[in-house]
């Protein structure tokens, strides 16, 4: 291809003018108002990120729609498999159910990482589409059934009644309520949550990613992000609006993504087991006449992600894999032993109307800390069963139990852990070293 054709491919696309970042004030930033905390929907204004020429001046948010997916976007349009300026058309797309406006959408304490407004843009900011403002939705909530084998035996086995409403059949179709969320963070809410300077908190943002969002300190009037990282899903067993009922008993199980596990099933952890063990908890308080709900975070590897998570695998094992070095072998390799940091993950309970937890499926000290401090109480913690860890996990629950991690069983000390040791890769591994 010469380079004629490749000028004309960007002038298809692309104006010859290219900003590389805004400043406030200036002709290019008359950014449509946003005030987060608002109650009101219109007062509050829509989150505008898109640097399309029609709406470049309105943007009042920094980032790009769809996390991580931006960039497959953006290889679509330089492709030319999409239009640079493609507008989605949102027929039937609404909400599968309507989830009742909450007080905490109107409180920028308690919801900094979501929008709050974001699944029902059409019904909310329709005048902002009419007149051409690219405005996204970050909520979508659907329906639908899952099958998962361990649910399917637990029906087979009679743990769990066909009651045709949420059980269906034994085949074990499970009737869902699906809520996915993109995240979209209040820089100043974040920042408090942490206990960090605003600035600071930019800063560190626009150094660690590659500098690729420079009004992050060019633009401190607008206080919103969009950030390139992954969203979660909310799975509701039962009737959805029992959800933020006081007077219905909920199970909970925050869960963050181990795609090793959760989709593959290796036995070096206990996450699959401890998912499907809370999906099946969350069932039984549902066919009880409860709400169960299930969360799903995609923070792989405690957010240090898979290549960092099977270094440490390969540490460990080599090293000598025992329960009092489980957190070295990670602290070694990635600097810090969990970057999970749960302190934004109470929003979506909040979102959600839950204002108590009857019984949290989580051992995790941080998930309880973090819920406990956004003015949810929780009544009882769940650990998952002994005879659901795998043999090879035993390292990984002993250790985070040492920790400080909930159990109700045996608190193990210091020469118990170093007596922990998992599967050795001695007689299967095929590089010598």
């Amino acid at each position: 291809m010469t380079s004629t054709h490749i000028a004309a491919g960007i002038a298809d696309r692309y104006s010859n003018r290219i900003v590389l970042t805004t400043y406030p004030n200036q002709s290019v930033a008359n950014p449509i108002p946003l005030q987060w905390g608002e109650s009101n929907p219109e007062e509050r204004g829509p989150v505008i990120v898109s640097r399309s020429k029609n709406n470049l001046s309105k943007r009042n948010a920094i980032g790009a729609h769809g996390g991580s997916y931006a960039i497959y976007t953006a290889l679509a349009i330089a492709s030319g498999q999409l239009d640079a300026d493609f507008r989605p058309n949102f027929l039937n797309t609404q909400p599968t159910f309507n989830f009742p406006a909450q007080a905490a959408w109107g409180d920028k304490k308690k919801i900094v990482a979501m929008d709050p407004f974001g699944h029902a843009i059409v019904r909310y900011y329709r005048r902002h589409l009419e007149e051409g403002v690219d405005v996204r939705p970050t909520i979508a909530v659907t329906r639908a059934t899952m099958r998962v084998s361990e649910i399917s035996e637990a029906i087979n086995i009679g743990r769990l009644p066909i009651d045709g409403s949420i059980v269906l059949n034994k085949q074990g179709d499970v009737k869902v309520t699906k809520v996915a969320v993109e995240p979209v963070w209040y820089l100043p809410g974040v920042a408090e949550r942490f206990g960090v300077d605003e600035t600071l908190l930019r800063r560190a943002l626009f150094e660690h990613t590659g500098g690729n969002y420079p009004e992050l300190i060019t633009r401190p009037d607008m206080k919103v992000f969009l950030p390139p990282i992954g969203g979660l899903t909310v799975y509701i067993f039962g009737d959805p609006e029992r959800v933020s009922d006081p007077n219905v008993r909920l199970a909970l199980r925050v869960h963050d993504e181990c795609n090793g596990s959760d989709v593959f099933q290796s036995d070096i952890c206990t996450c699959r087991p401890y998912l499907v063990f809370g999906i099946e908890e969350a069932i039984k308080e549902a066919q009880n006449g409860g709400s169960g709900v299930v969360i799903y975070f995609r923070k792989e590897g405690r957010a240090l992600g898979e290549v960092v998570k099977y270094l440490v695998y390969n540490s460990r094992k080599r090293g000598g894999d025992t329960a009092d070095k489980y957190f070295q072998r990670t602290e070694n390799i990635a600097g810090t032993k969990d970057m999970r940091f749960q302190a934004l993950m109470p929003d979506i309970l909040h979102w959600l109307g839950i204002t108590k937890v009857d019984r949290m499926l989580s051992m995790s000290n941080m998930k309880y800390d973090a819920i406990v401090e956004q003015g949810i109480p929780i009544h009882e913690r769940v650990p998952i069963p002994d005879e659901l860890i795998p043999e090879d996990s035993r390292v990984e629950i002993d250790a985070k139990i040492h920790s400080g991690y909930f159990s109700a069983g045996k608190q193990p000390t210091e020469q118990d852990l170093k007596e922990v040791k998992g599967r050795g890769w001695e007689s299967w591994e095929d590089v010598t070293h």
